[in-house]
């Protein structure tokens, strides 16, 4: 593969930094691991928009350093199945994935920690996207909301979680089976707003058990969901923030809405896994995606929220979250401890196919 030459830097600081991390790469053999190449790595993230990921982080990367970036994609399970099989000779250098995966793949030990020496940005990014319990900063985020039909159901009525009981809409509404990502945030936003906090489960699915009988699906997939929408057979769902960013751009009476009390979201995390062939080219890659360029750039092309809050977020994002986008945290929202669900997780999700979902 010919390598692009690199260009010459004017504006990014952060792409500065990253080109200076790999000084020591230069060479082509200061890889961590046996094999491990300076001017080349291999990320490993999720199946979908990857061209867009492609054209706003990896290309501007390789051009501004010169390293190729290769990239492989698969779900998170699958990704991470492969990772605890392959263990330190899987060849992956950064791998991108979701909170409840990456704190899975910690409990295993397939990460390694780094800090601010090796990704300078991690100064830079929301306190939010560097808490402690996890190896590898947030990238991005997604906010637990009300994605409703606004000629349906008032904005107002979508921010309060009793829309799931009101008798008026039983069957034609959906909540996220505890499956996916949505899911869990549900749940914890239930608990938080009925019983003693987010992991408050025994209340959690009291009430979500309650509401089951109205529910038309207990949904899987963003597609299943914006689906059932869109065709009318819902007029609301608990869902991500970013199942709604298309539908309100087309024009669809869509909108989403955070709930009045019960605020959760979902992190995307960076991850290098233990072994990694070229350590110092993660880094440099993982200081490339946390810079303002990079997280502007994949806000706008990705639809990704960023987690430098000097970022510009596009007016497709904010059309759907709001003044949110700013700062998450001061509108209310949290992230869940990694300790309390990566335990229970297994056992929890047992507990809603019996107790919730089959109802």
């Amino acid at each position: 593969m010919t390598r692009p030459a690199p260009r010459q830097l004017t504006a990014a600081a952060a792409v500065l930094a990253a080109t200076a991390l790999l000084a020591a790469c230069s060479g082509g053999d200061a890889g961590s691991g046996d094999g491990g190449s300076g001017d080349s790595i291999v990320v490993s993230t999720f199946p979908f928009g990857v061209e867009q990921f492609q054209e706003a982080v990896v290309d501007p990367f390789t051009e501004a350093t010169g390293i190729e970036v290769e990239i492989e994609t698969g779900s998170n399970a699958d990704r991470l199945s492969q990772l605890e099989l392959a263990g330190d000779r899987s060849g992956v250098d950064v791998m991108l994935i979701s909170d409840a995966f990456a704190a899975s793949g910690q409990e295993k030990e397939l990460f390694e920690s780094f800090g601010e020496a090796e990704v300078p940005n991690l100064g830079e990014i929301a306190d939010f996207a560097v808490e402690e319990g996890f190896d590898g900063p947030a990238y991005s985020y997604q906010l637990n909301g009300i994605l409703y039909n606004t000629d349906e159901v008032t904005a107002e009525q979508a921010a309060d979680w009793e829309l799931f009981a009101d008798p008026a809409l039983a069957g034609r509404l959906a909540f996220p089976d505890f499956s996916v990502t949505a899911g869990q945030l549900a749940v914890s936003g239930v608990a938080d707003s009925y019983g003693d906090g987010p992991y408050d489960i025994d209340t959690a699915y009291e009430v979500i058990g309650s509401w089951a009988p109205g529910i038309l699906q207990f949904y899987s997939s963003s597609t299943e969901v914006t689906n059932l929408l869109t065709q009318g057979e819902i007029v609301a769902a608990d869902s991500l923030n970013g199942f709604a960013t298309t539908l309100v751009a087309s024009g669809e009476p869509v909108a989403w809405t955070a709930p009045a009390e019960g605020r959760y979201m979902a992190t995307n995390r960076a991850m290098v896994p233990v072994g990694a062939p070229n350590s110092e080219g993660a880094h440099a890659f993982i200081d490339y995606l946390l810079s303002v360029e990079a997280q502007t750039a994949s806000a706008d092309l990705v639809g990704d929220l960023p987690v430098n809050l000097a970022a510009e977020v596009p007016a497709e994002l904010t059309d759907v979250v709001g003044d949110i986008a700013a700062d998450p945290i001061a509108a209310g929202y949290a992230t869940l401890d990694p300790a309390e669900t990566t335990p229970n997780r297994a056992a929890w999700l047992d507990r809603f196919a019996r107790e919730v979902s089959s109802r």
